[in-house]
């Protein structure tokens, strides 16, 4: 007999066929506490559970008590309790390399439309400003040759240093938990502490996960080490920023721009005033967000819970150590 499963996410038909042929599937919208009432039967005798975009918490675990392993389509797993999971000796799956070039791509489209302000000048052409030679009103700053600060390296950050470094001849500085040999070696990447980096960077740019240790790393005290001229990129998880610390620094000029794909709430409030500064290209967390990273990382997540299922983790297992 088919292990049974809940799907709490949308697939692609063939990769939902994969999934029929090793289990039963059950499909559900989200796994908000009226849908596990709802399906309560089903949850309680499910050995697999596949989506992202939920809380998995301890709440939810105990209405599941068959519960093998976990899948998450997403890198990021911080809308999961680990601790919980890890004392039911419950695995936890992510996709930590399928979104790597596509985070890393999105990561330097936000470098360049905001130094170059191209979300604002495009809303000014179509606004029908543009009736005469621009003037400096309408200028950006340069991208190539200025230094790009990373705060993170691991394989997201490790290909942004590879396009900055080798497309716009930007020196980089990194701040990790350890040093990255290759990112040194292959990149001239100089490893110093944070508030280094943040003094000297033209471009400061956050790749960490959200951790106890990451939330709000970056707050006032960091921003005003940050140089007036300097752009604040974060493709990582909101809540490492203090927001509020943020947009005080953009309305006084303590730093020139930013350019974010993650909030700490999101969708983001409407009424935020990082949605009305011009200094701000605001993306709707698409870091990942392409066709066929989308697939892949479904794809990927999918594999993951039949390896788990079947007792083949080798790979993408956020807490190996419970089958020790």
């Amino acid at each position: 007999m088919k292990p049974s499963i809940i799907l709490y996410k949308a697939l692609p038909d063939d990769l939902l066929q994969r999934l029929q042929d090793h289990f039963n599937v059950t499909r559900v919208e989200n796994l908000k506490p009226e849908t596990v009432q709802q399906h309560a039967e089903v949850f309680a005798s499910a050995q697999g559970l596949l989506g992202s975009s939920e809380t998995v918490d301890s709440a939810l675990l105990e209405k599941m008590p068959a519960l093998r392993a976990t899948s998450t389509i997403s890198v990021g797993y911080d809308n999961f309790d680990v601790d919980a999971l890890n004392a039911r000796k419950i695995l936890l799956m992510h996709t930590p390399t399928v979104l790597t070039e596509t985070v890393a791509d999105t990561m330097m489209a936000l470098v360049l439309s905001s130094a170059r302000r191209v979300v604002e000048v495009a809303e000014r052409v179509k606004a029908g400003e543009w009736k005469s030679g621009i003037g400096a009103d309408w200028f950006g700053i340069d991208v190539h040759h200025k230094t790009m600060g990373i705060i993170g390296m691991g394989r997201i950050g490790l290909a942004l240093a590879q396009r900055a470094h080798f497309g716009f001849g930007m020196p980089i500085l990194y701040n990790a938990r350890r040093h990255h040999a290759e990112a040194e070696e292959r990149f001239q990447a100089r490893y110093c502490d944070l508030d280094t980096l943040l003094k000297e960077s033209d471009f400061v740019c956050l790749v960490l996960p959200l951790t106890e240790e990451t939330h709000h790393l970056i707050g006032k005290k960091q921003f005003e080490l940050m140089k007036k001229s300097a752009i604040f990129i974060n493709a990582g998880r909101g809540p490492v920023v203090d927001e509020a610390a943020l947009i005080e620094a953009l309305q006084s000029g303590e730093i020139h721009a930013a350019g974010l794909d993650v909030f700490e709430k999101e969708p983001v409030a409407v009424d935020s005033p990082l949605l009305s500064l011009p200094n701000v290209v605001a993306l709707p967390h698409i870091g990942s967000a392409t066709h066929e990273t989308r697939y892949n990382m479904a794809a990927c997540a999918v594999d993951n819970l039949i390896d788990a299922l079947n007792g083949k983790v080798e790979k993408n297992c956020v807490n190996p150590q419970i089958l020790r």
